[in-house]
Parts: C-alpha cells; structure tokens; sequence
C-alpha cells in the first residue's frame, strides 16, 4: 500500500491551529499536554486562541456578588497568584508553539479576560493589571483582538464567541452575522450551515479545554454540563477557502491521522 504523505505543500494551504476557553489556572491539564502534542504534530503556520486564555476569578465582579468587597491590598495578592499560575499554564502551550515554529499568534479577547481591564478601569493606578500586561502579550507574540471584535483569515472569521447565544447557538451566529464564523466561550461543540445567494457558510462553536469538574466551576451548583474538550486544523487554500477540522479530546486522548494522543502520560 503506498504511503500517505502527511505533509502539506506550503506554498498552497495555510494550516491554523485553533483553541478555545481554557480558563488557566483551571484548565483541563491533560487535554493541555494533548493539545500541545497535536501542536508537535500538526506544525501549524498560525495560531488563534478563542479567548477566556485566563479565568480572571480574582478579579471578577461577581466574586463579590453576596458579601462586603475587601479593601484593594487585601485583593491584590490574589490577583497576582492567579495571574502567576495562569501563566505558567500558559507557557507549557508557548512552549509547544516555539518547538512547531509558530511565529504567527492570535488571541481573541474573551469575557473572562476582560475582567483584567474592567478592574483596571475601577482601579486606573493600576494599569499593570490590564489583560494585556498580565498574559504578556507582547513578550509572548500574541496579536490581540479586542473583546467583541471579530477578524478574518481568508474567508472565516473569528471571535471569542459571546455576543450571540441561545440553544442553537451557532445557527444563532450565521443569522445574525451571515458570514463563516468560528467562536469558543458556550463551552459546547455546535455546526449549523445554512446557504445564502453568494454562497454556503457554516458556524462552529468549539468546545473549551476548562477543567469541567464541579469543583473548578462552582458556580454552576453541580448543574449537568453539556461541555466538550476540543480544539480545530484548519486548511486554507486558493482564495480563501478552507476546510475545518474539529479535534475531540475525550479522557484527555485524541487522535491526529491516525496516531493517538494521550495528554494522560
């Protein structure tokens, strides 16, 4: 049998790495390792993170939604473990981009990461605490896209995935914005494609990498989650077609053509 050749012929497609929510320091860590061998793998040429990169809990407003808010130095220290921990989550990902030789990243701001600048906004001394400077952008290589903003790689756009919602909210997408969008933030896997007059265009809502134990997401009050562990290679070719590949990891395992990944060992 004659061997595939796995390889992509550089000057026709563009292959795209794609990530959504991981809310570091509660991201899923084996579904974390999968992800970056699959990175290993696939040598991607861009990658785009969907946004909530960072749970931003210690600075959220609703932290102190049933109790008295403490004075600002007692907040900080908190604020800074959070932000030390989320980032040395981070850097196991980068590290793994650096290996593939990634040198084009995107980053979607995402409601979690805004909370950053929201805090900052109460505290405007405190500039430091701004989502750019806490994930490091600029250090890293991160083009940031700003909270809402949706931008464009040949003919898909994307966004962190929050301004339209709903059951079905992926067709909700296409609706609303008539254009091939791909989106994270509802934590759940969706594909809805409807056609207009110019043409075929689908939604894809990719999951999340959050750890999804009650205990990570209290909030949630023991709720059922109807959340899935994924991520998504994307070829693009001609003039700006593409074709989306959406990865399921389960237990912390998925496969890349054929090879397993297991982010458990």
């Amino acid at each position: 049998m004659k061997k595939i050749n796995r390889k992509k012929d550089n000057a026709t497609v563009k292959r795209v790495f794609v990530t959504p929510d991981k809310h570091f320091p509660l991201a899923d860590m084996p579904a974390i390792r999968a992800v970056c061998r699959a990175i290993e793998i696939v040598k991607p040429d861009v990658y785009v993170d969907l946004g909530d990169t960072f749970e931003g809990e210690s600075v959220s407003h609703w932290k102190w939604k049933r109790k008295r808010k403490p004075p600002l130095e007692n907040i900080i220290p908190d604020v800074e473990k959070e932000i030390q921990a989320a980032n040395a989550q981070l850097d196991i990902l980068d590290e793994a981009l650096d290996k593939a030789n990634v040198k084009e990243k995107h980053l979607t701001v995402g409601n979690h990461d805004d909370w950053y600048n929201s805090f900052v906004e109460e505290y405007p001394y405190m500039r430091r605490f701004g989502f750019k400077n806490v994930v490091r952008a600029e250090e890293r290589g991160y083009t940031l896209h700003p909270f809402g903003k949706l931008f464009k790689i040949g003919k898909l756009y994307f966004y962190h995935g929050h301004l339209y919602g709903g059951q079905y909210h992926a067709m909700n997408h296409l609706r609303k914005l008539g254009v091939n969008i791909m989106y994270g933030h509802w934590h759940d896997l969706q594909q809805s494609s409807v056609t207009h007059a110019d043409g075929a265009k689908s939604a894809w809502s990719l999951g999340c990498l959050k750890d999804m134990s009650d205990e990570a997401n209290l909030w949630l009050k023991n709720r059922p989650k109807n959340w899935a562990h994924a991520f998504a290679i994307v070829d693009f070719y001609g003039a700006g077609y593409f074709t989306v590949h959406v990865i399921q990891i389960i237990k912390g395992k998925c496969t890349i053509w054929g090879e397993l990944v297991d982010g458990n060992v």
